[in-house]
């Protein structure tokens, strides 16, 4: 039995609809977004490195050896790449960019370390060759490294 007051049923079990209130989020929704935010964040660099290098070359190379315009370039990675030009040794820098440039050639810079070598090769006239290693890369003048105004080649 329902009794009604003006309209408005008071005693029984009145059913009322159910309103959407504000959705509540738990702990669980938020770390499954933090998780779905750092797997993407981790699966950048995969998707970065898989796909080709501007050049064509495989950056899985670790090694190079061939003759180019007429001059020996051989180069290894060892950590660093030791690279010489007809047996004598040629300085590679890695710039923050991931492209290289090198003590010949070090106004521009190019995608592998073996674009570099060949620019190097490219700089160096007929009847020049790079300087034997002495152990230090420059000379110290007044307090400041001092490369030289042959840039590491001689006639």
């Amino acid at each position: 039995m329902s009794v009604s007051v003006g309209g408005v049923p008071v005693g029984g079990e009145a059913l009322s609809p159910v309103r959407p209130g504000p959705v509540r989020r738990t702990r669980r929704d938020a770390l499954r977004g933090v998780f779905g935010a750092a797997l993407a964040v981790a699966l950048v660099p995969v998707v970065a490195a898989s796909r080709p290098t501007r050049s064509g070359a495989d950056p899985g190379d670790t090694a190079f050896d061939e003759t180019y315009r007429g001059r020996r370039i051989h180069g290894v990675l060892k950590g660093s790449w030791e690279v010489t030009v007809d047996g004598r040794p040629l300085h590679l820098m890695r710039r923050a960019d991931g492209t290289w440039l090198s003590m010949v050639d070090h106004y521009r810079s190019y995608p592998t370390a073996l674009e570099a070598t060949r620019a190097a090769v490219d700089e160096l006239s007929p009847g020049r060759e790079l300087r034997e290693a002495d152990g230090q890369m420059g000379q110290m003048h007044m307090g400041q490294m001092h490369m030289g105004g042959d840039h590491g080649v001689h006639a």
